[in-house]
């Protein structure tokens, strides 16, 4: 196994760090992100509230997927480059969290780099299409192209059906945060002649 690159090695320790962290100090109610209606909302919220996790199947979970697909890219992109694809996912499954509890008026906060482990999902299957990955559930080999569509779809209709306790349009904001990010540097619409 090669060894894990820099970025997703740091990001996979500081987030079972503070999971750890969390048993001890209330994280949540300064970093999770709440919605804009809530007093508790701040702005850094939109980034640190990657960092912490529910339980520890939602952080072995994450941390799994970063592995799998982060280290790859990472390798491929670059530190720099690999940075600001999280970011981008991060910041846009955020976006769309705050979106939904606005219309919903849901008062719970956010948190797990859900968003932007989707952001890595969707760049790992429009750059690797055909590499075929055996997920854990369900345990079917199928080609990365195919899995990308079949998360995606799920997310969707988790979403649309109501479903409690998790941020399926989260998720789904970080892939489209990840999708214009790699249309952006391939200089493609909505960003032409931004090639770079």
């Amino acid at each position: 196994m090669p060894p894990i690159p820099p970025i997703t090695k740091a990001l996979m320790l500081i987030c079972t760090a503070l999971f750890c962290l969390q048993f001890f100090v209330p994280l949540t109610a300064w970093f999770a992100l709440w919605p804009f209606s809530s007093p508790r909302f701040g702005v850094w919220q939109v980034l640190s509230y990657a960092f912490l996790h529910s339980d520890l199947m939602h952080l072995f979970f994450n941390m799994l997927g970063l592995w799998m697909f982060g280290s790859e890219l990472e390798r491929l992109w670059g530190p720099k480059r690999y940075w600001q694809f999280l970011l981008a996912g991060v910041l846009a499954a955020a976006a769309s969290q705050q979106v939904i509890t606005t219309i919903t008026g849901s008062p719970v906060p956010t948190v797990g780099a859900s968003g932007g482990l989707y952001a890595l999902l969707l760049a790992f299957g429009m750059l690797f299409p055909n590499r075929t990955i055996m997920p854990l559930f369900p345990p079917i080999p199928m080609k990365a192209k195919t899995f990308v569509i079949v998360f995606g779809a799920l997310e969707l209709l988790l979403g649309l059906s109501g479903a409690s306790g998790v941020a399926h349009f989260a998720h789904l904001g970080g892939m489209l945060g990840g999708w214009l990010m790699i249309r952006y540097w391939r200089g493609q619409a909505p960003f032409p002649g931004r090639r770079r």
